[in-house]
């Protein structure tokens, strides 16, 4: 066979693909570039896991990649039509963020229960002001996704003596179906979403989801921002139907300084980064070449995604 072509959809910093010398022609796009380079690419590495770029070129003429891999768990961003009905294996980067996202969500979790945030404002006041904190210990927890991340945050909030209830597309032995979350939201004094985004999640924490929930459940969305109306969310708090929420991921990306949500009661917001470890990228980078060196030897690949669920199924 010779040498494929791998095309690189880059974001800074680049990936490290030493390994490959010699062993794929490697080039490297922007998303104005990516169209007119699509059909000469064997390979296409989604590193910019954030851009909406191959959604949008993917649909033109001419041939197309064999293979697509992102540098992300979620592949809404690179989905179109085209694509899912096409013969292109698209894989994704499931196992690396597991456990940092469930240990993120875990302190979360803490940081809500013991009111760290004002205890972080009174500091800065230089204010002295006793209070009381939640045990976290005993409560219950509904996470919803029931993939390796939805696994990893259940395991580690039994860890912290929390009762929880794990949510999935179907139902099965240790996962509730879809038909039972809203008698788990009534229950859970925290709400966990970590489900991938399709047509059948997007938007699903809306008002009356919410509404479902007691006044002293938390919410938590480490999952994809659609997940959540976040006009709901933010008038949710307002009013006290629900206690607290932290998002990690938001509809839009970067959140506007100008936005509403920056000033919503009780809401911790950051800055998609619930599975950024220290080295996460060498870890994508690794995986990645891996994978490649399965592509190029004929074997099976690993984390390949139904392109028409939007997921790794199986799981």
């Amino acid at each position: 066979m010779s040498t494929p072509t791998l095309l690189v959809l880059d974001a800074e910093p680049l990936p490290r693909l030493g390994r490959l010398t010699g062993r794929a022609r490697i080039e490297h796009t922007d998303a104005s570039s990516l169209a007119e380079r699509l059909p000469h690419a064997d390979v296409l590495l989604v590193w910019d896991f954030t851009s909406h770029a191959v959604r949008e070129a993917w649909p033109g003429g001419g041939p197309r990649p064999r293979w697509v891999h992102t540098a992300s768990a979620g592949v809404d961003h690179l989905m179109c039509p085209e694509l899912a009905d096409s013969e292109t294996v698209v894989t994704n980067a499931r196992g690396v963020f597991d456990q940092p996202i469930a240990e993120y969500v875990a302190a979360l979790v803490l940081a809500m229960a013991k009111d760290l945030p004002t205890t972080l404002r009174l500091q800065g006041e230089r204010t002295w002001r006793h209070r009381e904190s939640t045990r976290v210990a005993g409560t219950r927890a509904c996470v919803v996704g029931s993939g390796p991340i939805g696994r990893a945050i259940a395991r580690t909030l039994k860890a912290l003596g929390i009762t929880t209830a794990l949510v999935g597309r179907t139902a099965r032995t240790g996962v509730h179906g879809p038909d039972e979350l809203d008698r788990l939201l009534a229950r859970a004094d925290w709400v966990v979403a970590a489900a991938p985004l399709t047509d059948d999640t997007r938007g699903m924490f809306d008002a009356r989801r919410f509404g479902v929930m007691q006044p002293s459940a938390r919410f938590v969305n480490v999952g994809r921002g659609q997940l959540v109306v976040e006009d709901d969310l933010a008038e949710a708090l307002n009013r006290r139907w629900i206690a607290g929420a932290a998002l990690d991921v938001l509809s839009r990306e970067p959140l506007a300084p100008e936005s509403p949500l920056w000033g919503v009661p009780d809401l911790l917001i950051s800055p998609h980064m619930s599975g950024d470890t220290v080295g996460w990228r060498d870890e994508l980078g690794a995986q990645f070449v891996e994978l490649f060196e399965s592509w190029a030897a004929g074997r099976p690949l690993a984390n390949v995604v139904d392109k028409k669920r939007g997921y790794v199924p199986g799981h």
